[in-house]
C-alpha cells in the first residue's frame, strides 16, 4: 500500500512520466541518410539552375532561346561545374573552417588568450548580422553604379542573413523566414555569376569563331542564306549534282535533334544572324576538320 501511495497512489506510471527512447544507431542512420538526401538535392538543384543561367546567357548571345535547343539534366549539372573555380572553392573551404578555427589555433598550442579574443571577434561580428543586412540592401539602391559588380550586393545580403542563422535567440519562424530569403538571393547570386560567365564564354567564342568546328552545307536548292562577308557566296556544283549548291564560311556553335546551329565566320552578333538548318533529304551537312581563312573546303 505505501508503495502504491508512494509512486502516485496507483502504482502505474502515465505516458508523460516514460522518457522517449533513445535513437539507437539504426535511427542515427535514418537521420543522417535524410540530411545527405536532402542536402544533395539541395546541390543539384542549384547545378541544374546555374547550368540554365549560364546556357540561357551563353546562346542567347547568338539569338537562340536555350529551352529550343534543348539540354537535358546532365548536360545543365556539367555546365554549371564551370562556375567552381578556385575562389569559389577558397571560399567554401573558408566558410567550413572558421567556425573550427579556435580549436585548431588551440591544438597549435596558440595562447589561450588570442584564441579567446579570436572568438569574442567572432561573437561581436555575428551579433552584428543585421548590419550586413543593412549595407546589402543599401547596396541594392546602388545597382547600376555598382556595375559589373553588381553581384556584391546580394552576396552581402545572403552572409548577414545566414550570419544570423548562428544566434540561438532567433524563433524557430525567425530561422525558418531568414533562411527561405537567404536562399532566394542564393539563387539570385548564382544566376548572376553564371549569366556574366556565360556572357564571358559566348563573347570569347564569337572573337575566336575561326577555331571552331568548319561546316560546309550542301543543298538541292538555293537557301536563303545571305549576310555577312564571312559567309561565301554558294557555289553551283552543276545541274547534274543532286546537291548543286555549296556553302562554305560557316562554323558549328551547337548540333541538337538533327538541328545545325551555324554562324558565319566573322560573327557580329549586333548584325549577323545565326543559321538554323535541319539535316534532311534536301541538306546535307560535313563537319571538316581544321580551319582555314576563308572558311572550310
Amino acid at each position: 500500500m505505501n508503495s502504491r501511495i508512494a509512486s502516485g497512489g496507483t502504482g502505474r506510471r502515465t505516458r508523460r512520466d516514460i522518457p522517449p527512447p533513445a535513437p539507437g544507431p539504426s535511427g542515427r542512420g535514418v537521420e543522417i541518410a535524410n540530411t545527405a538526401l536532402g542536402a544533395s538535392s539541395c546541390v543539384l538543384a542549384l547545378m541544374l539552375y546555374a547550368g540554365l543561367m549560364h546556357n540561357a546567357s551563353y546562346y542567347g548571345y547568338f539569338h537562340i532561346d536555350t529551352f529550343a535547343v534543348g539540354f537535358d539534366a546532365l548536360e545543365l549539372a556539367v555546365t554549371s561545374l564551370r562556375l567552381i573555380t578556385l575562389p569559389v572553392l577558397t571560399t567554401l573551404a573558408l566558410v567550413a573552417f572558421l567556425p573550427r578555427l579556435p580549436e585548431f589555433l588551440a591544438a597549435l598550442g596558440i595562447p589561450a588568450t588570442v584564441v579567446g579574443s579570436l572568438r569574442r571577434v567572432g561573437h561581436a561580428v555575428v551579433a552584428g548580422h543585421l548590419f550586413f543586412v543593412a549595407l546589402g540592401i543599401l547596396l541594392l539602391f546602388l545597382w547600376r553604379p555598382l556595375q559589373p559588380y553588381s553581384w556584391i550586393a546580394p552576396l552581402t545580403v545572403t552572409c548577414g542573413l545566414l550570419m544570423g542563422q548562428a544566434r540561438a535567440a532567433h524563433s524557430v519562424r525567425h530561422r525558418a523566414v531568414s533562411f527561405a530569403v537567404a536562399g532566394i538571393f542564393t539563387m539570385w547570386l548564382i544566376a548572376l555569376a553564371a549569366g556574366r560567365m556565360g556572357q564571358a564564354d559566348a563573347e570569347r567564342d564569337a572573337a575566336g569563331v575561326a577555331r571552331r568546328v568548319p561546316v560546309v552545307v550542301f543543298s538541292t536548292e538555293l537557301l536563303s542564306m545571305t549576310g555577312p562577308p564571312g559567309l561565301d557566296a554558294p557555289a553551283d556544283l552543276g545541274k547534274g549534282k543532286h546537291f548543286r549548291y555549296r556553302y562554305t564560311g560557316l562554323r558549328l556553335l551547337v548540333e541538337r535533334r538533327d538541328r545545325y546551329y551555324l554562324i558565319p565566320m566573322g560573327f557580329d552578333r549586333d548584325t549577323d544572324p545565326t543559321y538554323v538548318l535541319k539535316d534532311d533529304d534536301s541538306v546535307r551537312i560535313e563537319l571538316h576538320p581544321g580551319v582555314s581563312g576563308g572558311g572550310a573546303t
